[in-house]
């Protein structure tokens, strides 16, 4: 009889608490700062160009070799707008193939990959998994937008011409 009343109460009180759950899809929980989701390409909003150069470190170090990568000689750099000579023209990340190891954001030297809060990519094809340029940096975009990363540095000016040089060392 008191085992029926213990477990009359244990009922009770989960009737009387608040749900845990949310009604997914139209609800989500809040995602932990420290979170990581899938990786993503950075955008430099000064230039307009991505900061990635397709110098192709991220994807040699890559333990699941889930990335492709190719890049091009920069129009803005032979117009002087950019100091990045190269820029990537296609990558793609096989999204099934992650494991989310964030070893492409350390090894990459210009700050073009962030871990971002995307975390909801299905599909019901493998191919649909390949996440291309355009949805890279989207994913990128959204993660600078939401603060969860901090451009690099700015580049200092190129180094002085020989005439200035000249006029310094002169006087």
């Amino acid at each position: 009889m008191l085992g029926n009343l213990k477990g009359l109460l244990v009922t009770l009180k989960g009737l009387l608490s608040k749900p845990v759950t949310v009604q997914y899809p139209d609800e989500h929980l809040p995602l932990s700062r420290r979170y990581k989701g899938f990786p993503g390409l950075t955008w430099d909003e000064d230039i307009g160009e991505p900061y990635c150069t397709a110098c192709m470190v991220c994807i040699r170090y890559c333990p699941t070799q889930c990335m492709y990568a190719t890049g091009k000689d920069n129009p803005l750099h032979q117009e002087g707008k950019s100091h990045r000579k190269r820029v990537v023209e296609t990558f793609a990340i096989d999204m099934a193939h992650c494991i989310l190891c964030g070893i492409c954001v350390e090894v990459c030297h210009f700050d073009a990959i962030t871990m971002t809060n995307t975390h909801e990519i299905g599909a019901y094809d493998r191919r649909g998994m390949v996440v291309d340029l355009p949805g890279l940096l989207e994913m990128g975009k959204e993660a600078q937008r939401s603060g969860k990363w901090t451009p690099p540095p700015k580049k200092e000016a190129k180094a002085k011409t020989p005439e200035k040089a000249h006029e310094e060392v002169s006087r």
